[in-house]
């Protein structure tokens, strides 16, 4: 199966003051196409930061990463922000929606951004809020939603540029526990038709959805399941 995301013994140190505080600690791991990864960890173990670096949204202090085969730190600034945007979907803990936007004027966003035609722009949104089980909710604004459904409405935005890897950093953190298992219920769908997902999670029981387990101690991968 392809490798979409390599890192190749990764650091990442920070300098804070006088010190050096290492979040990454020589990382190697390889995400191949259509899998689903949990990265796990306690607080502090560098999971934010390795999310950041399998998403391009950094770069190691030393050690490569490589997207589809290519080091990450050959490509101008624009050009892997461009890359990142079509290539990669990111959802947060936060649902980070515009309070006066609706649910599809949200979705529509990033593919304005990137300048799809309004046609693929009406038909893309309308499509995707079906996905996530939201069809009747298009003209609500975030506030007249529930938490799992701006999250759903966070993963259909996330979808909307067609990326091949979505990545979640918690994404059921603030969700209770019914909203949060329909929040992954979409993600399992959505891995079963050949998207690559990658997510940050403390939660033992959403882990449990990822086919791999990853597991963080200390900026180190310390285990796999």
């Amino acid at each position: 199966m392809e490798t979409v995301i390599e890192l190749q013994d990764v650091w990442k140190i920070y300098r804070m003051g006088e010190f050096d505080v290492p979040a990454l600690r020589g990382v190697n791991l390889s995400i191949r196409r259509g899998e689903s990864v949990a990265i796990t960890g306690p607080s502090g173990c560098g999971k934010s930061t390795m999310l950041n670096m399998i998403g391009c949204l950094d770069m190691p202090t030393s050690g490569k990463v490589l997207l589809e085969g290519r080091d990450i730190s050959e490509f101008k600034g624009n050009e892997l922000a461009r890359i990142r945007g079509k290539k990669i979907g990111f959802i947060f803990q936060t649902f980070n929606l515009y309070p006066t936007l609706t649910a599809l004027e949200n979705i529509r966003l990033p593919m304005r951004i990137h300048e799809f035609s309004e046609k693929e722009v009406e038909e893309t949104s309308n499509k995707l809020l079906n996905t996530v089980g939201l069809s009747e909710r298009g003209t609500h604004f975030p506030a007249q939603l529930s938490g799992g459904q701006q999250q759903r409405v966070a993963v259909a935005r996330a979808l909307s540029t067609g990326p091949s890897i979505l990545l979640a950093d918690e994404p059921t953190g603030n969700l209770d526990t019914k909203a949060g298992g329909e929040v992954m219920e979409v993600f399992k769908r959505l891995n079963s038709e050949g998207l690559t997902i990658v997510m940050i999670t403390h939660d033992p029981r959403i882990a449990g959805y990822a086919q791999r387990i990853v597991k963080m101690l200390d900026g180190k991968i310390v285990g796999e399941t």
